[in-house]
Formats: C-alpha cells, sequence, structure tokens
C-alpha cells in the first residue's frame, strides 16, 4: 500500500495536471511573442541598415529604404572605405580600445587588491571616489584634460586618448572588482602564504585566475565601450590620420554630402567589427556573468 501511494505521488510531481500545463501554455506563448517584438525592435534598424548598405542610389529612390534591393551594390561601402581612409580609422580604433581594455584590466586588478583584500585604511571614501568618477559626465573633464594635454604635449595624439579612457575604465572596474575581492575566500590566501607565497604572487598566481571570469567581462566591456567613444576623441583628435571610427563617421557626414547609400555603408562597417568582437568573446562573457551570478 505504501508502494503504491509513492508511486501515485511521484507521477502527480513529474506529470502536472492538464489544467496546470494549459494555464502555462497562454504565459510562455506571451513571452515568447514579447522576445520576438523585442528582438525585432533591436535587430530591425541593423537589417534596414544593412540593406541600404547595399543597395544602389537608383534603388534607394526608386523604392524607398524597406525594400529589397534588385541587385547588390558595393559601390557605396568602396566610395565610404577610401573617402575616409577607413582603414587607419580601423587601426586607431582597434590599438587605442585594445590597449585601453588591457591597461583597464590591470590598473582596477592592483587598485581593487589594495582595497577590497588589503583593506587599506580609507577603504570606504576611496570607494566613494571611484564611485563619484563614474557619475562625472564627461563635459565635466573636457577643459581641464584639453589644457593638461596641450601643456604637456599630448594633444592630438592617441597617447592621450589611452591615459584618458584607462584611468576612466578602471575606475568602474576598480568599484566592481573591489567588492568581488572583499568576498574573496580567505582559506585560499592562507594557503598560499602557507606555501610561501607573498602578497604580489597571491595576487597573480591566486586571485586573478580565480577571478578570471569577471576579467574576461570586464575586458569585454572596456573595449566595446572605448571603441564607441565619440565626445572625448572629438575633442582630442583633430588631426584625420590619428581619428577613431566613431569621429570619422561623426565628421564626414557632418561636412560632407553623403547619398543614403553611402549614409548606411558608413553605419554598418562603422558598428561591424564592434559586433564581431563582442561575438568572439560572447562564450566569455556568458560565463563570467554566470560565474558571478553562481559566486
Amino acid at each position: 500500500m505504501t508502494v503504491v501511494d509513492t508511486e501515485a505521488s511521484t507521477r502527480t510531481l513529474e506529470d502536472p495536471s492538464p489544467k496546470a500545463a494549459k494555464h502555462r501554455n497562454p504565459v510562455r506563448f506571451a513571452v515568447l511573442f514579447a522576445l520576438v517584438v523585442l528582438l525585432l525592435l533591436l535587430v530591425g534598424p541593423l537589417l534596414v541598415v544593412a540593406v541600404n548598405a547595399v543597395k544602389s542610389p537608383a534603388d534607394y529612390a526608386a523604392s524607398g529604404p524597406l525594400s529589397i534591393p534588385t541587385h547588390l551594390y558595393w559601390d557605396g561601402i568602396v566610395d565610404f572605405w577610401n573617402r575616409v581612409n577607413f582603414g587607419q580609422k580601423l587601426w586607431n580604433s582597434f590599438i587605442t580600445s585594445l590597449v585601453v581594455a588591457v591597461l583597464g584590466v590591470v590598473l582596477s586588478i592592483l587598485n581593487a587588491y589594495a582595497l577590497g583584500i588589503g583593506k587599506v585604511k580609507g577603504r570606504v571614501w576611496f570607494l566613494v571616489f571611484f564611485l563619484v568618477a563614474n557619475l562625472l559626465p564627461q563635459e565635466v573633464l573636457v577643459y581641464p584634460l584639453y589644457y593638461i594635454g596641450k601643456e604637456i604635449g599630448l594633444y592630438d595624439n592617441l597617447i592621450s586618448i589611452i591615459i584618458i579612457f584607462t584611468v576612466i575604465q578602471s575606475a568602474f572596474g576598480t568599484y566592481l572588482l573591489t567588492s568581488v575581492y572583499a568576498e574573496f575566500p580567505k582559506e585560499l590566501l592562507e594557503a598560499a602564504s602557507i606555501d610561501g607565497a607573498g602578497k604580489w604572487r597571491a595576487l597573480w598566481q591566486v586571485v586573478v585566475p580565480v577571478s578570471r571570469p569577471t576579467l574576461a567581462v570586464l575586458f569585454t566591456f572596456f573595449f566595446i565601450w572605448t571603441w564607441n567613444e565619440f565626445f572625448l576623441p572629438l575633442i582630442f583628435l583633430i588631426s584625420n590620420d590619428n581619428q577613431t571610427v566613431p569621429v570619422a563617421l561623426g565628421v564626414l557626414q557632418g561636412d560632407r554630402m553623403m547619398d543614403a547609400t553611402t549614409t548606411s555603408a558608413s553605419a554598418l562597417i562603422g558598428i561591424l567589427p564592434a559586433m564581431l568582437f563582442f561575438l568572439l568573446f560572447q562564450r566569455t562573457l556568458t560565463r563570467g556573468i554566470a560565474a558571478g551570478a553562481i559566486k
């Protein structure tokens, strides 16, 4: 009799009633429908840009922006690439974003190690300082940074942008990593100390490997954020050879006439590198977020 009751209870738990299943189906359908609508809202503009980038001006004028092109027209992309020397702009953005991402992560690690694990004196005030630094708009920083850049000879130089964004990104990274390192397992540090590891060795051989998923997330965000920056590079990089991709797009559309297809081509190849970088590091980003959630 006991066996029968157990089997009935198990069947009840595993096989929900038709009424409960019928109640959940509309909810799942509504959630799926909302996600599809949201996906279309996000991907739709990008698809329109991609379609118009390979559409001839005559085809655009005859059928409008939402029509399918009768044939692929690559002259708009080629014309934009040659007009702005896009290869140079691409390299400027890539090297700047890569160096800022690496230096920003390293500086965040050092700051957070001192604040989160080292428990330096005045730790709370340091965290408040980094929080305020994250909240400051870039417009507030323009004049003092411009004046300093002029005085030390770094104006219109990629190094100035690298230094500025390394500090800006590491302020956010320090604030985030400090909260992570504050909860770092003390047992690992004690074991490393027993094995004879000093603070520097414990940092690079214990703390950094354990926090690698979080560091990968910071690296990805720092790269993409720096790539998309427009305002400060517009102020500091006035030479054509030093401009980054967002600045080149803004300056070209502001002082030269371009047809709709060339404009779409510029928008497409301007965001395509950042999208490719994100797709390449998507798995790393997902693992880092999941690891942080599990921890």
